[in-house]
């Protein structure tokens, strides 16, 4: 596939939607290419989905609506699946600060640290001043522009409102216009919700797990999961110990009676597994496909979420369907509108922010003329050839853009191609296959077990020696007076610690 090379442009004016993992993977590689940056975050600070919001919206704990009232979907006692160790930037690792007031040091920490982490990398990276808090983006459409334009000559219109740390929109509307906009505003705020006899009529409690925070509200009730998921499984094992009985409703019973799901139910005798739903009746009765019943109080679904993008207008360029945003070229560029407008953060199961960071580069490279595409042809073509591989393999257009499931060879590859930046060390892949094997066999424990190699603990000494004096020294120098760059300081990338090898797997938070 033929690439259109390009001398080096000027510096471009961006616009990134986002200021979560995504967003500021984004801002700190197009600021280190050069372009002026302008990140716009709805909320009051940085972290996404990792800034935790206790609030839910009471008239929608389904979010049926779209967009949802409040962004944030994660609940309180959340803990990450995947080690900190596979889970830090290329050049400023996730190492653990134990000395640090109010940080989580384990393999496994909670949601809190991670938000910490975020704030520290924006910190030592010098992003504060690009992120524009209490902003949110409106809509974002193509600015006028003479006939005959080409695709680089595209630019922006960004509409964008002040909000109220309660929500509300304040002020009037602002309109800018950009060179370039980075769509980097997640994919677990929508939620997907089934569809199932007797949902409206139902006059008990629904929700979706994107409302739900804390167990307290579901003491001695009677709960029905929908879906055995990540989140599934987290809300039944907390629900176990204030709820007067938990079922899960899996598509596949035999499918879901994982050893985990297993040792779940022999340990939690409230705990039971059906089949999918079938039915909701008006007296209570919550009907599964085998006949079974239960009379229950409250039925949370742990169905997923969509993507949206209710600011972004194309004129149809790129559209949603079946939760497959296309047409886009490895994910993130719309050949027809490449590169001014991008997309970071849309692959799922892959390892982040690795992958992010991987996209982001190449986004800003190819914004200033270090990298190059493909012309417009060959990547539709590119993309037409990747769902026919797919719907070969027997995926759904609704897993087009889960890495993981389809070609996890495809994680590393892309990286490869794109970028500069160094392979997962072979310790890292085999610590995280380890963990990832170890949830499978018991969901309850493999987050606090210390049974991995010699060589994995080898690599992790090596990691904590170079990863942590790199991470103190980037933060040393954020705040020393007129610090707030690490790039002209510390930061330089971490070199493998071991023999690299290519990712065979995934991992998902």
């Amino acid at each position: 596939m033929a690439s259109i090379v390009r001398p080096p442009t000027e510096p471009k004016k961006v616009c990134v939607v986002g200021a979560g993992m995504s967003g500021l993977a984004a801002a700190r590689e197009l600021c280190r290419e050069g372009h002026a940056v302008t990140v716009m975050e709805q909320c009051g600070d940085v972290g996404g989905q990792w800034l935790y919001d206790p609030r839910t919206d009471a008239d929608d704990p389904l979010g049926a609506a779209a967009p949802v009232k409040v962004h944030g979907s994660m609940y309180a006692s959340v803990r990450l699946i995947s080690p900190r160790e596979c889970m830090g930037f290329s050049d400023f690792q996730f190492v653990p600060r134990p000395g640090a007031a109010g940080r989580d040091a384990r393999r496994f920490p909670a949601r809190h640290e991670v938000y910490c982490y975020l704030r520290d990398f924006c910190a030592a990276f010098g992003l504060d001043d690009a992120v524009r808090l209490y902003t949110r983006v409106v809509r974002v459409t193509m600015a006028p522009q003479s006939s005959g334009g080409a695709a680089e000559e595209v630019k922006w219109q960004v509409t964008s409102v002040r909000v109220e740390p309660e929500g509300g929109e304040d002020g009037e509307a602002m309109e800018e216009v950009f060179d370039a906009v980075v769509v980097a505003n997640g994919h677990y705020s929508q939620p997907r919700l089934p569809k199932i006899q007797g949902m409206e009529e139902w006059r008990r409690r629904q929700l979706h797990s994107h409302s739900y925070r804390v167990p307290d509200p579901y003491r001695d009730e009677v709960v029905v999961i929908v879906g055995c998921g990540d989140s599934g499984l987290d809300i039944a094992l907390e629900l176990s110990g204030v709820a007067k009985e938990v079922h899960l409703s899996a598509k596949s019973v035999e499918a879901a009676t994982t050893p985990a799901v297993s040792k779940m139910l022999a340990n939690h005798v409230s705990m039971l597994l059906h089949p999918q739903v079938d039915r909701l009746c008006e007296d209570g009765r919550v009907v599964f496909a085998d006949g079974s019943c239960v009379v229950a109080d409250t039925v949370i679904y742990c169905t997923g979420y969509l993507y949206s993008f209710p600011f972004l207008d194309t004129g149809g360029v790129v559209t949603v369907h079946d939760n497959r945003v296309g047409p886009l070229f490895e994910h993130t560029f719309p050949p027809a509108l490449a590169p001014s407008l991008s997309y970071v953060g849309i692959p799922m199961r892959v390892f982040v922010p690795w992958f992010l960071e991987a996209q982001a580069r190449w986004v800003a490279q190819v914004l200033s003329g270090r990298a190059a595409l493909p012309p417009e042809q060959d990547m539709l073509r590119a993309v037409e050839e990747d769902y026919r591989a797919r719907e070969m393999a027997g995926f759904p257009a609704r897993y087009s853009h889960d890495i993981g499931m389809f070609k996890t060879s495809e994680i590393s590859g892309f990286v490869k191609r794109y970028t500069d930046l160094p392979d997962m060390e072979d310790w890292k892949m085999e610590l995280f296959l380890k963990a990832f094997g170890n949830m499978n066999h018991d969901r309850e424990t493999f987050q606090d077990r210390d049974d991995y190699s010699d060589n994995v603990r080898e690599g992790v000494q090596r990691w904590l020696s170079v990863a942590g004096a790199q991470y103190q020294d980037a933060i040393a120098a954020a705040a020393a007076p007129g610090g707030g760059d690490a790039d002209a300081d510390a930061a330089q990338v971490v070199p493998p610690l071991h023999k690299p090898m290519p990712v065979p797997l995934k991992s998902e938070l």
